[in-house]
């Protein structure tokens, strides 16, 4: 693996795939018709499919209550008789449901 730095640009990492030669056509026409060069269209595919970044806090960050409760599901309290009929939704209640 090579790691090349310069000024210009953040670091990047150069690596090698391997592709069928029908499916490397198929990768280069697409980045034509989307006037993109080979790199950056292979990039933006593989930085769509790995999914979004999400920053690390420190876990001595004090994050108020009012912010912690935006990313809290908030649902009625299932009946007795729906938890007994769907385990996976008993499941789910208990894990994430109370708070």
């Amino acid at each position: 693996m090579l790691i090349f730095v310069t000024d210009m640009e953040p670091t990047r990492i150069q690596t090698v795939l391997r592709l069928p030669p029908e499916l490397m056509e198929r990768v280069r026409r697409n980045a034509r018709k989307e006037k993109k060069s080979f790199n950056s269209y292979v990039e933006a595919i593989l930085a769509q499919a790995a999914g979004p970044v999400f920053p690390v806090l420190p876990t001595d960050y004090e994050i108020s209550e009012e912010i912690r409760k935006l990313g809290c599901l908030t649902a009625p309290e299932p009946s007795a008789e729906a938890l007994a009929a769907d385990p996976r939704l008993a499941w789910l209640w208990e894990k994430y449901g109370r708070d």
